[in-house]
């Protein structure tokens, strides 16, 4: 019969033991050391006690040494007996040096992630075992598994105003030299005036695009993702719970080409038209514009196939058509229709700061808009949730007059009304709106 092999989850206890010592040595040595581990890293639990009571001394703003902290583990029977203050006092006599504490701590946070990986590794093999769940939702599970310890590696330290001051000294001198500022907001809408108020969309923002069925909040926003991929070369994915992939790309090609989008459909463009279709998709292979029409709105699907997105491909714009489709099945988000709204919109600003890149996620309005003379909406029309409200960074409103009244002098134009913008102002833009293009564009300047 083989020997039997017995292992031992990753751990170092000379560094467990050398980081306590350091920090009874060195107390002003806590600063370096509180940000980089918890208690739970350590594996020794006599050391995972005694940095539990530093720490709360610590926390507490009281001294640190060797009689404070056996004051606060005087009863532990096991500290007692390996002798209370002069084993604490041992541990300081045999650190090599103070200085290297934020190095010790460093080997700890290593092995206790290993320690985790290995945790989350039973913790998936058992969602993959476990019938009661879905497939989606057993990878979901995993996800939040992995993404968990990712964050906990990250050591993301407060950045000295000095050094940020740097990095935006440079970026204020190249706007104040450009010619052209909107160049160098980063990802833009494509539309002069309102990238002009907007200064574009930040990374991890959630932008919201709001308006009454057939107002053409689809179309703004396919023309924002087609203006981010083929203009900036930026990845955009878009996931539709509304339309098809064939309708949307009915609606890509035809403001592409420039057409409308019912000759498209039907087979009755011109000549010349049809024959600018074979150059247009050689050009689309350079636009990384990713389409997804799976029915399967629930919202952990929504994050799954993001955050693979990113890996696989990329991620600079993700826009979503629309909220109010997405399925909810999480049991803490409620039952209520406003509470499980109001989940959605959090979990797609966490997704954006997640993602590092803005979400244009579209929403219905309530009824309530038409219910006023005129019907110009405001954020109180937000369908099912004041969470949207809160949640957005930019909430974007159209209103076409001619929807209303089919007799109005202009009957082409939409007021894009700015309706908060976390980083600017608001107010309200004009767009022409070409229904037969299903497309918007700038309002001529004269």
């Amino acid at each position: 019969m083989p020997p039997l092999l017995l292992t031992t989850e990753p751990h170092n206890l000379e560094a467990e033991r050398t980081t306590i010592g350091a920090l009874l040595l060195d107390p002003e040595r806590i600063v370096d050391v509180a940000p980089a581990v918890q208690a739970e890293d350590f594996y020794d639990p006599t050391y995972r006690k005694i940095f539990e009571a530093i720490r709360g001394l610590y926390d507490d703003r009281k001294p640190i040494d060797f009689v404070t902290v056996a004051a606060v583990l005087r009863g532990d029977e096991k500290i007692d007996a390996l002798g209370g203050s002069a084993f604490l006092a041992g541990l300081a006599s045999n650190v090599p040096t103070s200085a290297h504490a934020a190095q010790y701590a460093a080997i700890i946070r290593d092995k206790a992630m290993h320690r985790q990986l290995l945790n989350a590794g039973a913790a998936i093999s058992a969602f993959a075992r476990d019938e009661k769940l879905t497939a989606v939702e057993a990878v979901e599970q995993a996800e939040q598994q992995i993404l968990a310890i990712a964050r906990h590696s990250q050591d993301n330290k407060p950045q000295h105003i000095a050094e940020l001051g740097i990095e935006s000294y440079e970026r204020y001198t190249r706007l104040q030299a450009a010619d052209d500022k909107t160049a160098l907001f980063g990802l833009t809408t494509g539309f002069r005036d309102l990238d002009a108020m907007l200064t574009g969309l930040p990374p991890g923002s959630l932008v919201v695009v709001a308006a009454r069925p057939s107002a053409g909040k689809s179309s703004l926003a396919l023309d924002m993702a087609r203006h981010a991929a083929s203009k900036q070369g930026k990845n955009v994915a878009v996931f539709s719970l509304e339309m098809t992939k064939n309708e949307i790309m009915d609606r890509i090609v035809a403001g592409f080409l420039g057409v409308d989008a019912w000759r498209l459909k039907k087979g009755q463009l011109a000549q010349e038209d049809f024959d600018r279709m074979g150059v247009l998709f050689d050009q689309l292979k350079n636009h990384p514009l990713y389409i997804d029409d799976d029915p399967d709105t629930t919202i952990s699907n929504l994050r799954s196939k993001a955050r693979r997105q990113q890996m696989e491909y990329g991620l600079d714009l993700l826009v979503i058509d629309y909220l109010q489709l997405i399925e909810v099945t999480d049991r803490a988000a409620g039952e209520n229709r406003t509470q499980q709204v109001s989940h959605v919109s959090r979990s797609l600003k966490n997704l954006a700061r997640e993602l590092g890149c803005p979400v244009i996620a579209l929403s219905q309005l309530s009824r309530s808009t038409e219910q006023r003379s005129p019907p110009i909406p405001i954020l109180s029309d937000l369908r099912d949730s004041g969470g949207i409200e809160q949640d957005a960074d930019i909430v974007l409103m159209l209103y076409r007059q001619s929807m209303y009244n089919e007799d109005c002098d202009n009957p082409n134009e939409t007021d894009v009304f700015v309706r908060k913008n976390r980083n600017g102002p608001t107010g309200r833009v004009t767009l022409f709106f070409d229904s037969a293009k299903m497309s918007f564009r700038d309002m001529a300047r004269d």
